[in-house]
Formats: C-alpha cells, sequence, structure tokens
C-alpha cells in the first residue's frame, strides 16, 4: 500500500460511517493541500516524533507523514476512527502508532522519543485545557520543543494578545512568559466538514530554554488569577486578598495602584511575583 493508494477523505468518512460529533467537538478538515500547510509550519519534522490529538479521518496526520515527520503518535477517542487511521499507518509502515484514548488521561511520553513536537487540530471542547497542560509542566522546559495548534479564532488571539486589548488575559500571559507564539494561519468556517460557526486559527508556539523573566510559576499564576477574574477593577483591589499591603508591592514592581490588569505586561506582572513570593512561600 502507498499514499497514492489512500481513498480522497470525504471516501474515507463515507465509508466508516465518520459523520462529525459535536460532543467530541469533532469538525473535519478535509482539504489535503491545508493539512499539508499546518504540517509545513510546524518545520521541519524530520528528526522528531510528532504528537498528533485528535487526528479524526486523518487528514493532518497525512500531511505529517507525507511533509516527512520521523514518526507520529495520534490520540483519538472516537473508535469510528481507528480503521481510517489503520489504512494510513499501512501507507507508511512503522511511522503511525494510533493510541484509542483520551488526550486529557494518557501520558505520550511512554510513546515518543525527543525531539518531540506537537501538531495537532485540537478538538474544541478540550484544546485549551491541552494548552494550559502543555504550558504548565511540573518542570521547564518541557517534552516538546513546539506547538502548532488549531483553535477557535477567538483562543488564537487570546494566545497571542497583547496589553491593552480586550483578547489580552491569563492565556496570554501563560503563553509568552515561556513561548514565542503567533499565529500562522487562519480558516474560514466553510474550510471544515461540518462548518462550525466561528472562524479557526492555527497558532505555532516555540518553547523558550527558559521564561522571559524570572518568577515561581505558582505565585505569578495566582497574581494573574487574580487580576483577570476581576479585570474591570483597579488592581489595588482585585489583588487586595494577595497582600495587606499590595499597594506599596504594586509600586514597587513599578505598577500605579490604580491600575487595571488588561493594562500590564508580563514583565511587570513578573515583577510583582517575584515581590510577592516571600510573602506567598513561593
Amino acid at each position: 500500500m502507498s499514499i497514492d493508494s489512500l481513498p480522497p477523505l470525504r471516501e474515507v468518512i463515507a465509508t466508516h460511517g465518520l459523520a462529525a460529533r459535536k460532543s467530541l467537538g469533532q469538525n473535519f478538515l478535509l482539504d489535503l493541500n491545508l493539512t499539508a500547510r499546518i504540517a509545513r509550519a510546524a518545520g521541519d519534522l524530520s528528526a522528531c516524533d510528532v504528537l498528533e490529538v485528535g487526528p479524526g479521518p486523518g487528514g493532518l496526520t497525512r500531511g505529517l507523514l507525507a511533509s516527512g515527520a520521523r514518526r507520529v503518535l495520534a490520540i483519538e477517542k472516537d473508535k469510528r476512527c481507528l480503521p481510517a487511521l489503520a489504512e494510513i499507518a499501512a501507507a507508511w509502515p512503522g511511522r503511525l502508532q494510533v493510541i484509542e484514548g483520551d488526550a486529557l488521561q494518557i501520558d505520550p511520553l511512554a510513546h515518543l522519543t525527543p525531539p518531540i513536537r506537537v501538531v495537532s487540530n485540537l478538538p474544541y471542547n478540550v484544546g485549551t485545557e491541552l494548552l494550559v497542560r502543555w504550558l504548565t509542566p511540573p518542570d521547564w522546559p518541557p517534552f516538546w520543543e513546539s506547538l502548532t495548534l488549531m483553535f477557535q479564532r477567538e483562543v488564537a488571539e487570546r494566545i497571542v494578545a497583547q496589553p491593552g486589548s480586550k483578547a489580552y488575559g491569563r492565556l496570554a500571559i501563560l503563553a509568552q512568559w515561556r513561548t514565542q507564539a503567533q499565529i500562522v494561519l487562519r480558516l474560514p468556517p466553510e474550510a471544515f466538514t461540518p462548518p462550525p460557526k466561528v472562524s479557526s486559527a492555527v497558532v505555532h508556539l516555540t518553547r523558550l530554554n527558559a521564561p522571559r523573566f524570572p518568577a515561581d510559576p505558582g505565585v505569578l499564576s495566582r497574581v494573574v488569577a487574580a487580576g483577570f477574574n476581576q479585570r474591570r477593577k483597579m488592581l489595588r483591589a482585585s489583588l487586595r486578598g494577595l497582600a495587606p499591603d499590595i499597594e506599596d508591592k504594586l509600586r514597587a514592581a513599578g505598577i500605579a495602584p490604580t491600575a487595571r490588569a488588561e493594562e500590564i505586561g508580563l514583565e511587570q506582572f513578573c515583577a510583582l511575583a517575584r515581590i510577592l513570593a516571600p510573602r506567598r512561600g513561593g
């Protein structure tokens, strides 16, 4: 069997009864030109193992293998997709391993050899949770070199947002503290089957060997969460629970106590986290 003998994805979906299920957050990308572009956005994969979550009928999986990925580990929750993925595995012997299960409950590291990159058209219902997990491992740097991920456009814009914008918040701080993040591809609803109600975008995140600015991850997370959970309040009010003398600490970090979280850059948040760390036991 070879790549040329694989049937078109629409035929695969019809043959195996793979109507997308909303409960699984499924929207299939069937245009192999687009899946090839996503694979290319991940960079040279010839010396890498690739983790793909939610391959569905395997459009992106084909793109990854055709682009030269050394090996692909695909985690698929929907057992209906397994026969279609088995056909792809037969076309590229020894280069595709498929695991049936929930990516939130599976540790992929036992099946991967570094260097590792993650490339996925993530199911909408678990995409943000998976991203947060990959960005907040117990130790840094993480197991992956880069993440090339499809999200709803709104989520993608939150990842790359800058201070002063409505999209700027916890996700931007989390991503930009430890990675270089950029949107590399935008896709309209009609690119998918079935078309979702929102546009999508692919974000490429390249890990930094160390965070941009020093800070204890736990303290930074508490500071950012408290600030953005009440984003319309001034920081002297939203952060009051972190320290009784929070106004003094804000000034020490170079932050006006009357500022709001969406006005504060990553470097200042990290500075405040360092100041709060001793009192917070960080």
